[in-house]
């Protein structure tokens, strides 16, 4: 369920906004994924366009605008806040690679990551964009996007909605070779504090090390990582 505020007009142009965040849409599209009147979805698009939060891709769809990344760019960012104090200890409870994806549309953009001091890592440099059609921290994302992208995401990744129903079940997946040949990972993901699956944190590495089926060895220790980055992203109690 979505949170209001009470605003009506403001709920609305928030659902506008993070609608065409997970993809460029028209207006029938739009339309069709907020369930608003095409009036109103029309007029808040436009509104939002006039203050460049919108702006036009090439084929006339809406996309995030300008100002809207200049408010976010001057905005501290709280989820790495959150997390970058506790990636060390995973990293040296598991001895691998640890990352921190968030999805951008169709992509993962590696955003946090932490690599062992020695031998043989699987790096994955910050900034990283990696398709959302492998390894287990895009199955974490894509099982726990909203109904919308998520049907998109199957078509474009290939998963089943079964793979993923089980990942939600779960709590967390597993990969082995699917990203990279001879690497495996085991990612679990992160909530907000209004329950919202914002982020995936991630171990990978060698096969040889993390076995084909990493998630027996170490999936606990990821919930417990996740679970502990969305407590720090709670609402301090009044």
């Amino acid at each position: 369920m979505r949170n209001t505020s009470g605003i009506g007009v403001l709920d609305k142009s928030v659902l506008v906004l993070q609608t065409l965040a997970q993809q460029p849409r028209n207006l029938a599209e739009l339309t069709e994924a907020t369930g608003l009147p095409r009036a109103t979805a029309h007029r808040l698009a436009v509104g939002l366009e006039t203050h460049h939060l919108l702006a036009r891709d090439t084929t006339g769809r809406w996309v995030p605008g300008p100002a809207l990344h200049s408010l976010a760019a001057a905005a501290p960012d709280i989820l790495l806040q959150a997390a970058l104090p506790l990636l060390p200890g995973l990293q040296q409870t598991t001895g691998e690679s640890v990352q921190l994806y968030r999805r951008e549309g169709r992509e993962r953009v590696c955003i946090a990551a932490v690599e062992p001091p020695t031998g043989l890592r699987d790096t994955v440099p910050v900034g990283s964009r990696l398709p959302m059609s492998a390894g287990s921290a895009a199955r974490v994302l894509a099982a726990f996007a909203p109904p919308e992208a998520r049907t998109d995401l199957l078509v474009d990744a290939g998963f089943t909605e079964r793979a993923l129903t089980e990942v939600r079940k779960r709590g967390w997946a597993h990969s082995a070779g699917e990203r990279a040949d001879g690497v495996a990972s085991v990612s679990a993901p992160v909530h907000d504090s209004t329950g919202e699956v914002i982020a995936a944190v991630s171990v990978s590495g060698p096969i040889d090390r993390m076995g084909r089926r990493p998630g027996e060895r170490w999936a606990g220790d990821l919930v417990d990582a996740a679970t502990r980055i969305g407590a720090r992203l709670a609402p301090p109690l009044r």
